[in-house]
C-alpha cells in the first residue's frame, strides 16, 4: 500500500534515539545448500541510537549492488557470516498520536473490542511493536498470530524483502520444516529453520 502523497506518519524520528530495544538478537545462521539454522542468542538492552551506529558499521551494510537480484544473490551467500542484531517485538508505535489515518495504534478493527470490553491486549495483534534490523537481520516464515494478517509499516531503511508462501502450501511447509527439525538431533523446536526452495 503506498500511503497518499504528503501523508506521514510523524513530523520526526530525531525523538527516537533513547528508546531502549529490550531483548536485540544476534541471528546467528549455519547451514549450506539452501537448508539453514537461525539461533538467536540474546544480547543486552540498546537504545536506538546504539542500535543504528552498529547498523552502519561496514560490516553490517547492505553491499553494493546493481540491482535486487544481485542483492539477494549476496544475501544468501553471505548469511552465515556476520551475523546482524535484530530488535523484535518492541511494545509501541512512531506514529504521532493525532494521525488519524493508517495509524498503527488506531486501526479501528473489531479487535478493539477485546480492549474496549474486556481490557485485554496482545501484542502485537491489538497494540503495536515495533522491529528493528540490519543487513541480513530475518524472521523465519511463519503464520501471524490467531491466523490474522499483518500489517507492516517500513518507517525508514532500506526495503523488506518478503517471501510468503501460499496459504494452500502452509501445511506442507510446516511437514518439511518439521521433518527436517527432527532428523537431526541438533535442531532444537527453539530454533528457526530457514529454507531456500529453488
Amino acid at each position: 500500500i503506498i500511503p497518499p502523497k504528503g501523508w506521514r506518519p510523524t513530523n520526526t524520528y530525531d525523538d527516537i534515539d533513547d528508546l531502549l530495544i529490550p531483548a536485540p538478537v544476534q541471528q546467528v545462521v549455519t547451514g549450506q545448500s539452501g537448508l539453514f539454522t537461525q539461533y538467536n542468542i540474546q544480547k543486552k538492552p540498546m537504545t536506538v541510537f546504539e542500535f543504528q551506529k552498529t547498523s552502519n558499521l561496514d560490516k553490517f551494510c547492505s553491499p553494493r549492488n546493481v540491482d535486487f537480484d544481485e542483492l539477494e544473490r549476496k544475501f544468501w551467500k553471505n548469511l552465515t557470516f556476520n551475523p546482524p542484531l535484530y530488535g523484535a517485538d518492541v511494545s509501541g508505535t512512531l506514529f504521532d498520536s493525532d494521525v488519524s489515518e493508517w495509524n498503527m495504534a488506531h486501526l479501528n478493527t473489531i479487535l478493539d473490542t477485546l480492549d474496549n470490553e474486556s481490557g485485554m491486549k496482545i501484542k502485537g495483534v491489538t497494540s503495536p511493536c515495533l522491529h528493528f534490523g540490519m543487513w541480513k537481520s530475518a524472521f523465519a516464515w511463519h503464520t501471524e498470530n490467531m491466523n490474522l494478517y499483518s500489517i507492516s509499516y517500513l518507517h525508514y531503511g532500506e526495503p523488506k524483502s518478503w517471501y510468503v508462501v501460499p496459504p494452500e502450501h502452509g501445511r506442507r511447509l510446516e511437514r518439511l520444516a518439521k521433518a527436517i527439525q527432527h532428523s537431526s538431533p541438533k535442531h532444537k523446536p527453539a530454533v528457526d529453520v530457514i529454507l531456500t526452495i529453488n
